[in-house]
């Protein structure tokens, strides 16, 4: 665990653009930043970063999400800097646990991947952006004063994977909405786990008719299996009312 006093500011960087005057903190006092970081010589070489930045300091680096659950609420810090690899509490859950207790505390995920699905987890989780851990340092106070000024930084590897998902939600539902009415039925009794048999029998037509629906479906969604169709299908509708 490692929370004390940090490092003076030893390099001043230009600043692109003033910073963001914040509720709760005094003119000219320097933003508040914690780092969540289990290796300690990466903690330590971003502890040193934080410091060097015009307009921010170090108050908390932790080694784990459970330091960090319980450290900083006392700090409230203004910004997060949180590794998304930890041992025991990742980083995902470590971020929900923490927007809970300072939901006005800015929560910015640092990692060396870019894999898709964990940045629509951390996303979700209340993260407020998604940098790669080789994020310059000229940009990472632009990132951090972005976030403060209710912005969403992003890498551009990673706003490239979130168009890119967005480009393909979309493809998905435009491909759902040419469904047929009788398509729409099969794929939902098919989402129920339905045999072709048990699915004729339901809508009163033969297995021959159902397996030549499917073969429709699957060109129309370009798949190749019923399972495929049916995730595609059902990512397609929103959530039932009262679900979370």
């Amino acid at each position: 665990m490692v929370c004390k006093p940090m490092l003076q500011p030893d390099i001043k960087l230009a600043k692109p653009w003033p910073a963001p005057q914040l509720e709760g903190v005094p003119p000219n006092a320097p933003y508040k930043v914690a780092l969540v970081e289990d290796q300690s010589r990466v903690r330590e070489s971003w502890t040193r970063l934080i410091n060097s930045l015009a307009d921010f300091s170090c108050v908390c680096a932790c080694a784990t999400g459970e330091e960090a659950v319980r450290l900083l609420p006392p700090e409230r810090p203004n910004v997060v800097l949180m590794d998304i690899f930890l041992p025991r509490m990742s980083g995902i859950e470590c971020t929900t646990r923490l927007k809970e207790a300072l939901p006005e505390t800015q929560i910015v995920i640092l990692t060396a991947m870019d894999d898709q699905e964990l940045v629509f987890m951390a996303l979700e989780a209340g993260a407020d952006g998604y940098l790669l851990k080789r994020t310059k340092p000229s940009e990472m106070r632009s990132a951090l004063l972005d976030v403060l000024g209710g912005g969403a930084p992003m890498s551009s590897q990673i706003a490239r994977r979130v168009i890119e998902s967005f480009r393909r939600n979309t493809k998905i539902r435009d491909e759902a909405t040419r469904l047929s009415i009788r398509e729409e039925q099969i794929l939902q009794l098919l989402s129920r786990g339905y045999s072709n048999k048990t699915i004729a029998d339901k809508l009163e037509i033969s297995i021959d008719t159902v397996c030549s629906h499917l073969k429709h479906v699957y060109s129309k969604m370009h798949v190749g299996s019923r399972t495929e169709a049916v995730v595609r299908y059902m990512s397609s509708k929103p959530p039932p009312q009262g679900t979370v």
